[in-house]
């Protein structure tokens, strides 16, 4: 089935400002001892603003059980793996980017699926991907860009956050879109990317908004695009890839929370009311817009059907680019 991907942003923000609903009373209370929030990535990015926030926002007798853990290993795939293997009763929580749907494609095997092994509960917050250069770069929009490309075929080359990652995966969606013979260079995460592109030793990037918002702001670097189908609050003179004319360069990075499989829908239901509500708080609504992401809160329905539509959308662009298996 055809997934429309404007019509899930618009119910994405419309549901950010959904209240909590009572919810039934059962026989065993929740949570019952300390839930487990798991991100599988190093402490400090996004994703820890945003479960931290979550935590801190919760009602007090839940805020106090829960830990937020990271386990950066793996590319992500020991930590999902950990959530994917944990009791379905809710007291083991996974909150994850783009990964859950692009991994599956870019490892040769991974302890878990995308689909059979969760319960997604919310697409939380939305970010995209930015595509800048260095200042003294002689392009100032996409189609000065790519012509600029193409007169210096395989001379080129873009920065990423890493091998696999999803900055990589919106630079090889552009390749494959133009025709495009640029080199990809990995760097271990997004700030040595950012650096490097402000020096000049990679004139291109391709990296999440979130990353590199403020070397743009600083006019370190310039920005040429975003692939979000809106323009960003806090980057309004920033165009997007769609009102350009190449809407098929969406790309979203996102920030989700899922329970494993079989996880009761009333706990699934408990999880989305109390996001809901959080992420439409002005002051949480204030901070996520200034590091770059907009509130969404999605139903369980929309994120698992996010979720179906964007692995082949993402196995597909792993295979044109002829991107190797990371083992």
């Amino acid at each position: 089935m055809a997934i429309d991907r404007r019509q899930f942003l618009q119910t994405f923000a419309a549901a950010a400002v959904v209240p909590a609903m009572t919810r039934p009373v059962h026989a065993q209370p929740y949570p019952s001892r300390p839930i487990r929030l798991i991100l599988p990535f190093a402490a400090g990015g996004p994703g820890a603003v945003l479960a931290h926030t979550i935590a801190q926002k919760l009602p007090p007798q839940w805020a106090k059980q829960v830990i937020v853990e990271n386990i950066p290993a793996g590319g992500s795939n020991v930590g999902t793996a950990a959530v994917a293997r944990a009791a379905s009763d809710g007291h083991v929580l996974l909150m994850t980017t783009g990964t859950i749907v692009a991994n599956p494609s870019l490892y040769a095997k991974v302890a878990w699926d995308p689909v059979r092994d969760f319960a997604p509960i919310s697409l939380m917050a939305t970010s995209a991907h930015i595509l800048a250069v260095h200042p003294s770069f002689p392009a100032s929009n996409v189609s000065e860009l790519v012509a600029f490309i193409k007169a210096n075929p395989g001379k080129l080359s873009y920065a990423s956050p890493g091998a696999g990652t999803s900055g990589q995966l919106a630079g090889e969606l552009f390749k494959l879109k133009f025709g495009l013979d640029l080199l990809h260079v990995p760097f271990n995460g997004g700030p040595p990317a950012v650096t490097a592109t402000m020096g000049g030793h990679t004139p291109i990037l391709w990296a999440a908004f979130p990353t590199a918002i403020s070397s743009v702001r600083d006019g370190k670097l310039r920005a040429i695009a975003v692939t979000s189908q809106e323009r960003f609050a806090s980057a309004p003179d920033v165009p997007t890839m769609t009102e350009l004319g190449f809407p098929d360069q969406e790309s979203l990075f996102p920030i989700g929370m899922l329970a494993p499989a079989g996880t009761p829908r009333h706990i699934i239901d408990l999880w989305h009311g109390e996001i809901a509500r959080i992420v439409a708080l002005p002051d949480v609504k204030e901070r996520l817009t200034a590091i770059g992401f907009q509130p969404v809160a999605s139903t369980s329905e929309e994120y698992s059907a996010w979720i179906k539509a964007e692995v082949p959308r993402w196995a597909q662009v792993i295979r044109d680019a002829k991107i190797a298996k990371i083992d």
